[in-house]
């Protein structure tokens, strides 16, 4: 009996170990393909994909971009599977997914991307770094300065180019042309009276 039964406990032995084992490997191999995260950009939408998590564990993902929430934080199982457009931009985006495997495996994931401008998009022209220039202040308008009223004097002492109404004669000054002539006359008569009077002065001194 002693032996059958050594006989019997060694195959049961070595069942054991092969189930461990095999037990051992399956886990082993389980760990191995367990925690896949995955997780693809374009232009215009983003893809994640994780599998292989623990079921029972509180797993969550997490997706920003440029700091803001496009996936808030949402629990997932086993499995998540999510394709999530972006929005419309002139210029790439910064893209951020964290994943925490609740299990305490090595599946979490912090991972940045960048999603560029897709075709047909105009980029955004960058900022300029060179101060505006200042507007040039503009001189009030001077006010127009009143012309001087010609001089009274001045206007007189200047001939007029225009010719006189009265033609070529000069002004009338109280004499004429005939002047002469009445000055010649005049002289004449007191010559004339003259000799008549030394005349008769000189016969009445003879005739005494």
């Amino acid at each position: 009996m002693t032996v059958f039964n050594r006989s019997w406990r060694r195959p049961g032995a070595l069942v054991t170990v092969a189930a461990a084992g095999a037990l051992g490997v399956g886990l082993f191999a389980g760990s191995a393909v367990a925690h896949t995260p995955a997780w693809a950009v374009t232009c215009s939408e983003v893809s994640v994909d994780l599998v292989n998590y623990t079921a029972g564990a509180e797993n969550t993902v997490t997706l920003t971009v440029d700091g803001k929430d496009l996936l808030p934080t949402e629990k997932f199982g086993g499995e998540f599977h999510k394709k999530i457009e972006l929005p419309e931009h002139t210029k790439e985006l910064t893209l951020h997914l964290v994943v925490k495997d609740g299990s305490g495996n090595d599946g979490s994931l912090d991972d940045t991307k960048t999603a560029p401008v897709c075709e047909g998009t105009e980029p955004e022209p960058e900022p300029s770094t060179t101060p505006p220039d200042e507007p040039t202040p503009t001189p009030p308008a001077e006010e127009p300065k009143p012309e001087p009223e010609p001089s009274k004097t001045t206007a007189a002492a200047v001939p007029s180019s225009q010719p006189s109404p009265a033609g070529d004669d000069l002004a009338e000054t109280g004499s004429s042309s005939t002047t002469p002539l009445i000055a010649g006359a005049a002289a004449v008569i007191l010559v004339a009276g003259a000799g008549i009077t030394w005349a008769s002065r000189k016969r009445r001194t003879v005739g005494n």
